[in-house]
């Protein structure tokens, strides 16, 4: 067994209505207001069904895995939202913010302590994230596309910094 079938994390053939809604998810100003909004309708939804359901699986059909990292100024438990590529008997978790040009604070958390807590559909696993090898980020980066077709436009979109992408280890 690995991460991935530990968690039960599995992702589904969208509907027509999600694939619409990935599509506009991944333009520019769709990425921006999921960006700002995603995280809190998430956090709702999340309490609502008793972590069995997600906005992003619900509207997109992509499930949610929720990762707990410890926050590298303040030390404090972080717990974000993901969507996770299915990487071999492990999942991969792909740095985008949506395309945005910051940096995600989970990377830069997982960059200063790896250990991290995740959660998928009431199935929690302790877990160590290394980053990709050059190797290992073109297979993730390429099978990506077929979880999530926005990746590519993401990818597109970042300049300035580089993609960083883990792979999560059992602890």
């Amino acid at each position: 067994m690995g991460v991935a079938a530990d968690l039960g994390y599995r992702i589904g053939r969208p509907t027509g209505l999600q694939r619409a809604t990935q599509s506009v998810a991944s333009t520019r100003a769709g990425a921006w207001v999921f960006s700002k909004v995603l995280r809190h309708l998430d956090d709702l939804v999340g309490r609502a069904s008793r972590g069995r359901t997600s906005v992003p699986e619900l509207l997109a059909g992509l499930p949610v895995v929720d990762v707990t990292t410890t926050g590298r100024r303040s030390g404090l438990r972080r717990t974000t939202h993901l969507i996770a590529v299915p990487y071999g008997d492990t999942l991969a978790l792909l740095g985008t913010n949506f395309g945005q040009p910051a940096t995600p604070a989970w990377v830069l958390n997982l960059e200063a302590d790896p250990r991290a807590t995740l959660r998928h559909r009431g199935t929690t696993l302790e877990a160590v994230a290394r980053p990709a090898t050059e190797e290992e980020r073109e297979s993730v980066l390429a099978g990506s596309t077929e979880v999530y077709g926005g990746y590519l436009t993401y990818q597109a979109r970042i300049t300035g910094r580089r993609l960083r992408i883990f792979l999560l280890e059992p602890a």
